[in-house]
């Protein structure tokens, strides 16, 4: 088996700037501003502020280690193990980053830091899921979920982490929980922008190469398409209009698998609002 692979060499990549990016965040806007951020990284820095509290330390990088290990153990078999292994790196990193990542805040304002924070923390975790990884903790639930019915469940995380945050507030304060769920909010609503693995959209697809482009397209995909013969209205010309629902992900592959086919293809991508029907969603791995 090849480890240094193309995808894997992406995947670390990823996973390197993903956990650099929330070190950063949680060092120069999360805690300067006191706020909570969600999953477990926000369930390890609640801890750690707890044992402030009552003068114990409980650093944040080995609650978050802590939190995630059991976690990753149980999903390794659920999910992927080389998900698991490479978004247990992301954890590691991200921990290893907190020790070392100075804290350097940039605003006074606690609005600008739940802006910018909540934006870079979002994008953070879309980075590592890019790289077919995640930042472990909720992730993992979030990711499996999603994988096995087909529908992204970010929302539902951050009604998690809603309640997590109304403890928060109970302990320190009402205004921190305030903006530290606006700060979710905006973070959720960064990764559900971003990360459209679950979204499907439309390709209709013109060309006079009709069977190449099926046989194609099915050998390379599992989802189904349906083709229509008609005639150019210009050109008089046969034409064959092929229309397929697929993941947005997948759009460039096809396109470039359909170019290679045929250079003169013509097609059209529209965003599916809801679709009903049996949709193959591919496996992580």
């Amino acid at each position: 088996m090849k480890l240094l692979t193309k995808r894997n060499l992406k995947s670390a990549g990823c996973v390197i700037v993903s956990a650099l990016m929330m070190a950063m965040a949680t060092k120069t806007f999360v805690r300067p501003a006191h706020l909570l951020s969600g999953g477990f990284m926000g369930i390890a820095i609640l801890i750690d502020m707890i044992g402030e509290l009552v003068h114990v330390s409980i650093p944040t990088s080995v609650g978050l280690l802590c939190l995630n290990i059991p976690v990753a153990l149980f999903c390794a078999n659920k999910i992927s193990k080389r998900f698991v292994f490479f978004s247990m790196m992301q954890v590691f990193l991200t921990s290893f980053f907190l020790q070392i990542v100075p804290a350097f805040p940039l605003f006074d304002e606690e609005i600008l830091n739940v802006i910018f924070g909540g934006f870079i923390w979002g994008i953070s975790i879309t980075v590592a899921l890019k790289g077919d990884a995640s930042s472990g903790g909720t992730d993992y639930i979030a990711l499996y979920v999603s994988n096995k019915s087909g529908k992204e469940i970010w929302m539902q995380v951050f009604v998690f982490n809603a309640c997590l945050l109304a403890i928060f507030g109970y302990l320190f304060g009402f205004d921190k929980a305030g903006y530290s769920i606006l700060f979710q909010f905006l973070s959720t609503r960064t990764i559900s922008n971003f990360h459209n693995r679950y979204k499907q959209v439309m390709l209709h697809i013109y060309t006079q190469h009709k069977d190449p482009i099926l046989d194609a397209y099915i050998m390379n995909f599992h989802h189904g398409i349906t083709a229509l013969d008609g005639f150019g209205g210009y050109s008089r010309e046969p034409v064959s209009l092929l229309t397929a629902i697929v993941s947005s992900y997948e759009v460039g592959d096809v396109i470039e698998l359909l170019q290679k086919i045929d250079p003169q293809v013509i097609v059209n991508v529209t965003k599916t609002e809801n679709y009903v029907g049996r949709f193959y969603n591919k496996p992580l791995d």
